[in-house]
Order: C-alpha cells, then sequence, then structure tokens
C-alpha cells in the first residue's frame, strides 16, 4: 500500500499537478475499478491517508424502505429495513449506512490492471482540466509562440508552451506570410477541445483586441491606466483608429499614444503589417466624437437623428466628402465601428476652407534702421 501512495505523490510531481488534485484521481480510479469488480450500481467511497500512506474502499448499502425505487434501479447500494435487521440485528434504522471493506488484492491481476488504466485516464483527465484552467484565464491577452506547421488550408499551428494554438487564415492580416520557425504574437480568442487534435487554442491577429493589447504593452500609460482606450475599430491591414481618453490634465493622451516621433505607434504598426493607426481624442459628446472620428474630414454639423437607434446625419461639403468616405469606405466604416452610430452624409453647398484670415496673422514688427539714439549714448 505505501508503494502506489509514493507513486501518487511522484505522478503529482512529474504532471505538476498538485496533491490534492492527484489524490482525488486516484480516489476516483479506486471507486471505478470496484464498480468494475462487482457491478454499476455499486456505491463505494476511497479513503486515502497521505501521511500513514494508506488507503481504503468501502462498499456502502443504504438502508430504504420496502417502496424505495432505488431497489429497482441501484439494488446493489441499498436494502430493505427488513432484510437489514435479520441480517445485522434490531439496532438498525431506515438511512443508515451499512458499510463492509472492499480489498481491491483479492480481485487479481484485473483489478490490478483496471486500476492502473483508470489511474492514467483520470490524471490525464486532470492534467487537461489544469490546462484548460490556465489558458482560459488567459484570453483575450497576447501570446507568443513558433509556426510548427502550416496546412494546405493556411492554417498556421503556433507552438505555444504546452499546447498547439490554430491561426486560421479568417483569423490572418490579409498580406502576411509565415514559415516554420517564424515566432509569432497573436491573441488567445478561446480554448477548444478539438476531436482529432485535442486541446487547441484558436488565435487571432484580426480582432481589435489585439491592437489594443499591442498599444498597452508599447504605452506605458495605457498599461498603467493612466490613458484609457475607450473604443477600437479596424479593417485588418489596412487602417485602424483609436479613441483614447484620460482623467490627468497633464498627460496628452494621443501624444502618449504615438510616443517621440511615432515611436511607439510605429512599433505596433509594424506588428500589424504596417496597418495605419489612427489616434483621437474620445468625448462623452457624440457630436463631437463623431467629428473627431470622421477625421481627416472636415465637418460642417452632426445631428442626433435617433438616439435609441444610434443614427446621426453628418452636414459636409462637397470637396470633404470624399476625405470623410475614404478609399472604398474605408473612413466613415471605421467611424461607424468607433463611435458605434449609423452615420449618413448629406452633401451641402459651399468648400470648406483650410488656410486663416491673413487679418488673423501675427504682423511683422518693423525694424528700425535710424542709429541716431544710440550714438547719443557715446557722447
Amino acid at each position: 500500500m505505501e508503494k502506489i501512495v509514493d507513486i501518487i505523490e511522484a505522478m503529482a510531481h512529474e504532471k505538476g499537478i498538485s496533491l490534492e488534485s492527484t489524490i482525488e484521481a486516484f480516489k476516483e480510479a479506486l471507486i471505478k475499478t470496484a464498480k468494475r469488480c462487482t457491478t454499476r450500481s455499486s456505491h463505494f467511497e476511497a479513503i486515502v491517508d497521505i501521511d500513514k500512506k494508506d488507503y481504503k474502499v468501502e462498499q456502502i448499502v443504504t438502508v430504504v424502505k420496502d417502496d424505495d425505487e432505488r431497489l429497482y434501479s441501484k439494488p446493489d447500494s441499498v436494502i430493505t429495513l427488513e432484510e437489514a435487521r435479520e441480517e445485522y440485528g434490531d439496532d438498525i434504522d431506515l438511512g443508515d449506512e451499512l458499510r463492509s471493506a472492499f480489498i481491491l488484492e483479492e480481485h487479481g491481476r484485473t483489478a490490478s490492471y483496471n486500476l492502473f488504466k483508470e489511474l492514467q485516464y483520470h490524471i490525464q483527465r486532470q492534467v487537461e482540466n489544469n490546462l484548460f484552467e490556465k489558458y482560459k484565464q488567459k484570453v483575450g491577452s497576447i501570446l507568443i509562440g513558433t509556426v510548427t506547421r502550416i496546412d494546405n488550408n493556411d492554417n498556421t499551428f503556433i507552438e505555444i508552451g504546452e499546447l498547439k494554438g490554430i491561426l486560421t487564415q479568417r483569423n490572418r492580416i490579409k498580406g502576411e506570410k509565415f514559415k516554420v520557425g517564424d515566432t509569432v504574437k497573436s491573441l488567445l480568442r478561446f480554448v477548444t477541445i478539438d476531436p482529432e487534435f485535442g486541446m487547441i487554442l484558436e488565435l487571432t491577429r484580426t480582432a481589435p483586441r489585439f491592437l489594443e493589447k499591442l498599444m498597452e504593452k508599447e504605452v506605458p500609460e495605457i498599461a498603467d491606466n493612466s490613458v484609457e482606450i475607450v473604443s477600437s475599430a479596424r479593417i485588418p491591414g489596412q487602417r485602424a483608429k483609436l479613441a483614447l481618453k484620460t482623467d490627468f490634465p497633464n498627460i496628452d493622451p494621443i501624444g502618449a499614444a504615438v510616443g517621440v516621433k511615432g515611436i511607439r505607434i510605429n512599433a505596433v504598426s509594424k506588428e500589424l503589417n504596417d496597418e495605419n493607426i489612427d489616434c483621437i481624442e474620445y468625448s462623452p459628446i457624440p457630436e463631437v466624437f463623431i467629428t473627431r472620428a470622421l477625421s481627416p474630414a472636415i465637418v460642417q454639423s452632426v445631428k442626433i437623428t435617433d438616439r435609441k437607434h444610434r443614427k446621426a446625419l453628418i452636414n459636409i461639403t462637397s470637396d470633404q466628402k470624399a476625405k470623410a468616405i475614404g478609399k472604398s469606405g474605408i473612413n466613415i466604416r471605421l467611424a461607424s465601428m468607433l463611435t458605434k452610430y449609423n452615420l449618413e452624409l448629406n452633401e451641402i453647398e459651399g468648400i470648406t476652407q483650410r488656410s486663416s484670415d491673413s487679418r488673423n496673422q501675427p504682423r511683422e514688427v518693423e525694424k528700425t534702421k535710424n542709429t541716431d539714439a544710440l550714438a547719443d549714448l557715446f557722447k
């Protein structure tokens, strides 16, 4: 018996799981093996004393009424009150549990073999459960792994720690290619169990959340919550918009995100296959927020036509309409995703002038060439 308990402790250390989890797996294996040696309807309890390096299995029979339905569904786990008193004495009452020791060694090599197989199965299940819980907590965070295989459907398989992740073609930025041995950053979408490959991590590089997490790693102000990313929108590989805000008057959220000479934003853009990233300052006023989101276009006015269904009408001059829409409609789509408003453009007459009125320019101070006043100083 001591040897079996020592093996349990060794398995816990080898598999990297807690001793308590391993003991629970051992108990499950003992109970399943005991049922294999008797009947499936029998009821057993396993007790493991790790300090004394001892274990025991007890079969439990519950005393029930004559009309209890368990007499038909689980006949080996119950006994009638009349039968119990005939066999064990008159001091037996309803609900009492009659326990008897189940000696596994008395059932020969078959029982030992079944116990070994059951223990292997339950230990493996515990390892998988621990891995599942470990990576479940990492959902929504960035993982780094090495490309091990690319199949015929352009699915990229990435080795991450103890598991393999899959980066499907639709979760990859358009135009980027990987080869075996490449190191790849990606966002963990969720953990799934595949009948063919087992536990799989589904990864993505196209989710707006991936952009947010990259910015968090690159910008300390975002990491320490001095600057907050309110919302984000992406068309992967082409362009993205970020709405930023801060509660600290001495921090410029746009400047913090961009960095000196654009070093921070460029590092993120490079990771995203040179995706263009626009940073705008968030405003709680929808009209102002929409105006900023449509940048670089200059809008004349914004009217919220339906707050419940989040619809807005934007008045814009003809020379700014193309900028507001963007190439293939990319700018207005991103602005709509960022603000979560359905945006409708209304073209109005006129041209938006960017140049400032010359009357507002500072007047150059006229320089004097008369030095008579200086000459008087040296008389």
